[in-house]
């Protein structure tokens, strides 16, 4: 967290959804370390990385004995633990934070998975709508392939192996992810998420974030922040 300035903000809730591979976890990190040049007040959280929940959904993964309901839930009480420990309470305040995932992976996975979509949002009823939310729309076998550049192979989840879908895990993953894409796709009238075309180059894309992000701020913090330092690194 960056130390508050005192500029009364108020606080803004900002997700970032997309496919694994999508980029959208180098486009939040390119962002959060421009506000936090700007002296902006922000918190960074992701999918899945609530401490008391982590351990027991990674074991659950290795052993390959999760259901798409387990599967769900667990998810939904790793998210409410992070939501009530800090999202919230630094939202109230006047923190910027910066969500790497939000319901809306839920509302993505979950469904493919089986479950039904009514139920998998009363799960996340409770959630705050975010001020904005960017979905990084990419190809199949770009996310594929941007994957496999940083480690040897996909993961069981990840390919969506656990439906039985193929016994290829690349035809798996694509099979998958592409169901996936389809459903964030139909979330982008209803649910209000604004495309981003992943596939550009990674300065154009948070370019736009940034031009989108800045319409949130009052002038003063926004004339700030666009004189932070330019695009200059890059997460994995």
């Amino acid at each position: 967290m960056t130390r508050a300035r005192g500029d009364g903000e108020i606080g803004k809730l900002v997700a970032v959804e997309g496919i694994d591979g999508s980029g959208k976890s180098t486009q939040v990190h390119l962002l959060e370390q421009w506000l936090r040049h700007g002296d902006v007040r922000v918190f960074k959280t992701e999918w899945n990385s609530s401490e008391i929940v982590k351990e027991i959904t990674s074991k659950g993964k290795k052993k390959g004995r999760l259901t798409p309901t387990t599967f769900s839930l667990l998810h939904a009480t790793d998210f409410a633990d992070r939501y009530e420990r800090n999202i919230l309470p630094l939202l109230h305040a006047g923190y910027w934070v910066l969500a790497d995932r939000y319901v809306y992976t839920a509302y993505a996975r979950d469904s493919v998975r089986g479950c039904h979509q009514r139920w998998i949002r009363s799960l996340y009823s409770f959630a705050r709508k975010p001020d904005i939310v960017f979905y990084f729309q990419v190809p199949v076998d770009v996310a594929v392939d941007r994957i496999l550049s940083g480690r040897p192979k996909l993961k069981y989840y990840e390919a969506g192996m656990d439906l039985n879908l193929s016994n290829d895990i690349y035809e798996s993953y694509r099979i998958f992810q592409s169901r996936i894409i389809r459903r964030y796709d139909s979330m982008v009238k209803s649910d209000g998420l604004v495309v981003i075309d992943g596939s550009l180059p990674i300065e154009s894309q948070q370019q736009i974030v940034r031009e989108k992000v800045s319409a949130l701020m009052p002038d003063a913090v926004a004339a700030r922040v666009r004189g932070s330092p330019g695009i200059e690194s890059r997460a994995s």
